[in-house]
């Protein structure tokens, strides 16, 4: 167990939580109702615990609806499902920090086992409670009294009450005729008959089904007692309707206290629950009760409307929508564009670093790449640019992200830029057929900084039209095979030689070295702290260390980089030949790190 498995327990906690202060503000307004409609509410919020919310919102996204874009239509489901869910699924903080992975499991494990034993002792309870009741039954006999049901006396001192569910037995104690009068004994059977038909033990049984799973939660306790109190008042009430004098039946209360202190346990409904001296006072005014009027009627109506169909339509919101309109009108009309054709196909038998990303002003080819690397790609800073400054790390989220591997092609209609086919339309592909959804924090981590050492800095500033800018849209036609490829601005490439990596960038920034290539090759991310401006021609040669390799722009995006040559174990290390041939040094330091926190994420949808 994680912190992202406990994530759905905490938001159901939290939901039904509140549904219980509804249901008590509820009450609070309908006091001077009917006890029965209080005990309605009771029942609902005890319920609620059993029937965690998701599980409607699911039932709301198995539909499939037609729809035309509205503005800002796409953005209700996300709010009403961030209110639902306070307690985001997050990595734990010490896979950032360094931590070991078994410290951040251990506690909930042990709460787990807490649990465990909280729910047998529990199960224990109930069990043996019902053997005592049903050992009650067996040595009890049988009273002829012409009720619907049959009626028991038994030799212990307990209080009158109704044992069973589906075949309801009334348990009296030996002796209970000869210490009531008729008309006393007439209330008190009348009071049991009424549990009958209210079948409390049945709303008892699912209860104490709550208390058991529930245990360490004090709302459900707290739910318990006002269960108790009203379905004693709505039993009086009853009573009383059926036309027993208020003090005959007052007086039948206290004489069967009197005489049968035993309280009937949790699954037997007695006579004797709830707040003896005020069911007492309210039994001698004999206060009139209120009927429920149409604002109360529609009130109730509306919580109960709000509380069942609000999941489902935030599930609904959530389907798989038809649009509307036509491909071609998409990108204008929707905030999320969306591609022509796109096609998802697990790959199980791909070689890492076999493939390598292909793109062309209006479609792409994602070859064998993880999940989590296709999030890094499309909702990093700059997602969607030809080289981003920086990709950020992604955290959280199930096993198979990294494990299972993709081949992606999407063809978008008309003219797409890069960006907006590597960022947001991308990131819409994901998000529909990974139903992935993610957010952005910053955490403390382990850094490196970017420094000038000895305040020398040894860079060449890139020259006017020492490169040529990047653009898929409009890439050079003429280029002959074998010729080389021009140099791209804020690009470059790298080659082995002699046991060496031999690096050359073009134009870049200082941000862009720090955030995206020299992080490639180290261990912990890279924050430019240098202060230098400007765009510089970068040479570089050192001989990379494997067990160094961080997560630089090819392992992020997903492609693993095919083995290299042996290095050369004579040769500079990047720390020392960023020193000795660009005069900037690398600073092991804790800092802010922007990262993207996996919340939900789905194997994909057959095509």
């Amino acid at each position: 167990m994680t912190l992202a498995d406990m994530s759905p327990l905490a938001n159901h906690l939290w939901q039904s939580t509140f549904f219980a202060a509804v249901a008590w503000l509820l009450t609070l307004a309908l006091r001077k109702n009917r006890a029965a409609v209080r005990y309605c509410l009771w029942v609902a919020a005890s319920v609620k615990f059993l029937i965690p919310f998701a599980w409607m919102a699911r039932l709301g996204a198995m539909f499939v609806w037609r729809v035309a874009p509205v503005a800002g239509m796409a953005r209700i489901p996300v709010l009403v499902e961030q209110i639902g869910q306070p307690f985001q699924a997050i990595e734990p903080a010490s896979a950032v920090a360094g931590v070991p992975a078994t410290q951040s499991f251990l506690w909930p494990a042990v709460l787990l086992g807490v649990w465990l034993c909280g729910v047998a002792v529990g199960v224990v309870f109930w069990i043996r409670s019902a053997r005592r009741i049903g050992g009650v039954v067996r040595g009890a006999r049988a009273l002829d009294l012409n009720l619907p049901i049959p009626v028991m006396a038994a030799p212990e001192r307990m209080e009158p009450g109704v044992f069973g569910i589906w075949k309801p037995v009334l348990l009296l104690p030996e002796g209970i005729i000869e210490h009531l009068t008729p008309r006393q004994l007439e209330a008190i059977l009348a009071h049991e008959l009424r549990h009958v038909h209210r079948r409390d033990n049945l709303t008892s049984a699912i209860h104490m089904l709550v208390e058991t799973v529930f245990w360490f939660h004090p709302a459900v306790w707290w739910i318990r007692a006002r269960l108790v109190e009203e379905r004693e008042w709505a039993c009086d009430e009853g009573v009383l309707l059926l036309g027993s004098e208020p003090r005959v039946y007052a007086e039948s209360i206290l004489k069967v206290c009197e005489f049968y202190l035993s309280t009937p346990l949790a699954c037997v409904s007695g006579v004797t629950g709830a707040d003896l001296k005020k069911r007492i006072e309210a039994i001698m005014s004999n206060r009139s009760v209120l009927r429920l009027n149409f604002a109360r009627k529609a009130m109730l109506a509306a919580a109960a409307l709000t509380a069942l169909a609000a999941p489902v339509v935030v599930g609904i919101l959530n389907a798989p929508a038809i649009r509307a309109q036509s491909p071609q009108a998409a990108p204008s009309m929707a905030k999320a564009p969306v591609f022509e054709v796109a096609s998802v196909k697990l790959n199980p038998d791909c070689n890492v670093g076999s493939g390598r990303p292909a793109q062309s002003p209006v479609s792409f080819n994602l070859p064998c790449l993880p999940l989590r690397g296709l999030i890094r790609m499309a909702y990093s800073a700059q997602a969607g640019a030809v080289f981003p400054s920086h990709v950020l790390e992604a955290l959280g989220g199930p096993g198979w992200l990294d494990t299972d591997r993709y081949d992606i092609f999407a063809k978008a209609a008309g003219n797409a830029s890069s960006s907006e086919m590597m960022g947001p339309m991308l990131r819409t592909l994901l998000e529909d057929r990974f139903k992935v959804k993610v957010h952005k924090e910053s955490r403390d981590a382990p850094v490196y900084e970017l420094m000038v050492a000895n305040n020398n800095p040894k860079l060449q500033p890139s020259k006017d039209g020492s490169c040529v800018p990047m653009d898929l849209n409009s890439l050079p036609q003429n280029i002959k095979p074998g010729d080389p490829m021009p140099k791209f601005c804020g690009a470059g490439g790298g080659t082995f030689r002699d046991g060496r990596l031999v690096q050359d960038w073009y134009g870049v920034s200082m941000a862009e070295l720090a955030g995206r290539m020299f992080a490639s090759h180290v261990d912990r991310p890279v924050v430019d702290k240098t202060g230098l401006t400007g765009r510089f021609d970068v040479h570089l040669e050192f001989a990379p260390d494997d067990a160094m390799s961080g997560p630089g722009p090819a392992r992020l995006n997903g492609v693993d980089s095919p083995s290299a040559p042996s290095t050369d174990p004579t040769g500079p290390s990047i720390f020392t030949a960023l020193q000795e041939q660009l005069g900037l040094k690398l600073s092991p330091a804790k800092g802010p790190m922007e990262v993207i926190v996996i919340d939900r994420a789905e194997r994909p949808s057959a095509n």
